[in-house]
C-alpha cells in the first residue's frame, strides 16, 4: 500500500479498527478514510454504495461487525446474523463495483468448528458442526469467507479473510453483559476491587483454554499481510478454483492457557485480593480454540507482546476511559 493511498477502515472506532488506525499511522499512511455509524450505516446497501462511489477507496480494512460474547451471542443471535451479513455483502459489493485493489476482512475464530483439532488449521474451516451459542455469528463470517472467495475465483479480486484468536486491548468493549471475557474479567476485578468484595465469579467451570492475542500485534499482522508483493499475496487468494484453500490467514499468538489461568492473571494485574469462584452452572462454550499460526509465521510475522504487558495497558485503558462509571 502507497503511504498516500486512500485507505477505508471500516469500524474505526472499536477495538480492531481502532487499532489498525494507530497501525497505519504509525507506518506513514496518512489518507485514511472513516465514517461513524452515525454517518454511514453499512448495513443500509444504498448508503454504502453511494459511499464507495463518491469517495472511491483503493483498500479497505472491513472491521465492522456485531460483535460481543457468549450472553449477547444468546440473546441477540437474529441481530448478529442479519447486521454481519448486511455489513460484509454491502461493503464487498461496493469494493468490487468500484475497483478496490485489495480487501482484508475480518473474522473470528469461532467459525471453525466445536471440536476441531487443536491447534486449529485453516483447512478446518467447515469440517464438522459449530459451536451453538455462537452459531449466527460464526455462519455470517463464514458467508463473508465464501463471498471474498467467490469473487477472487470470479472477479479476480484480491480479497483476503483473516481469523484473529481472540483480542484484547485498548478500545475494548467493556459492557457489563455484552463483552468479550477479558474486558468482562479486567470490569469485574476492578469493580470488586473497589467495593472490597471478597470474592468474583467467573462463568463457566474455568477449564477451557484460549488464545488471546493483544489487538496492536493483531493490527500490526493486518497492515504487514495488506503490504505484501504480489507474489506472495495473490497466492494466499484462492482465485485458481481446484485451488481447495480458502483465503483466510490465522492470526495469533500459538499458546493458550486456561480461564481459570487468565482470571488469575487479570485479578493480578488489577490488584484485586479477594477470591475466585467459578459458576459451573453458566455455559463454558468451547472447550479448546488454539489457532495453527505457522503459515502466517512462515510469511515472516509473529506476535510480540507478552499478555501481562498487554493486559496492563488494557486495564490502564479502561480506567482512563471511565467505562465503569
Amino acid at each position: 500500500m502507497e503511504k498516500n493511498a486512500k485507505i477505508y477502515v471500516a469500524g474505526h472506532r472499536g477495538l480492531v479498527g481502532s487499532a489498525l488506525m494507530r497501525n497505519l499511522r504509525d507506518k506513514g499512511h496518512t489518507n485514511l478514510l472513516t465514517r461513524t455509524h452515525a454517518e454511514l450505516d453499512l448495513t443500509n446497501q444504498a448508503e454504502v454504495e453511494a459511499f464507495f462511489e463518491s469517495e472511491k477507496p483503493e483498500y479497505v480494512f472491513l472491521a465492522a461487525a456485531k460483535v460481543g460474547g457468549i450472553h449477547a451471542n444468546n440473546t441477540y443471535p437474529a441481530e448478529f446474523i442479519r447486521d454481519n451479513l448486511a455489513i460484509q455483502t454491502n461493503v464487498i459489493h461496493a469494493a468490487y463495483k468500484n475497483n478496490v485493489k485489495r480487501l482484508l476482512f475480518l473474522g473470528s475464530s469461532c467459525i471453525y468448528p466445536k471440536l476441531a483439532p487443536q491447534p486449529m488449521k485453516e483447512e478446518h474451516l467447515l469440517t464438522s458442526e459449530l459451536e451453538s451459542t455462537n452459531r449466527p455469528y460464526a455462519l455470517a463470517k463464514i458467508a463473508g469467507i465464501e463471498m471474498c472467495w467467490a469473487y477472487n475465483r470470479q472477479y479476480k479480486t484480491q480479497y483476503l479473510a483473516v481469523m484473529p484468536t481472540n483480542l484484547y486491548g485498548p478500545g475494548d468493549n467493556y459492557h457489563p453483559e455484552n463483552s468479550h471475557v477479558i474486558p468482562a474479567l479486567i470490569r469485574r476485578f476492578h469493580e470488586a476491587k473497589l467495593a472490597n468484595a471478597p470474592s468474583v465469579t467467573v462463568w463457566g467451570s474455568g477449564t477451557p483454554r484460549r488464545e488471546f492475542l493483544y489487538s496492536e500485534d493483531m493490527a500490526d499482522a493486518c497492515v504487514y499481510l495488506m503490504n505484501l508483493p504480489d507474489e506472495q499475496f495473490v497466492p494466499l487468494l484462492g482465485q485458481d478454483r481446484n485451488d481447495g484453500l480458502a483465503p483466510l490467514m490465522n492470526i495469533g499468538v500459538g499458546h493458550d492457557l486456561t480461564i481459570r489461568e487468565l482470571a488469575e492473571t487479570v485479578k493480578n494485574v488489577v490488584g484485586y485480593q479477594g477470591a475466585i469462584e467459578f459458576d459451573s452452572t453458566k455455559p463454558d462454550g468451547t472447550p479448546r480454540k488454539l489457532m495453527d499460526v505457522g503459515r502466517l509465521n512462515a510469511m515472516g510475522w509473529k506476535a510480540s507482546t507478552l499478555m501481562k504487558s498487554g493486559l496492563a495497558v488494557a486495564y490502564q485503558d479502561f480506567i482512563a476511559s471511565n467505562a465503569y462509571s
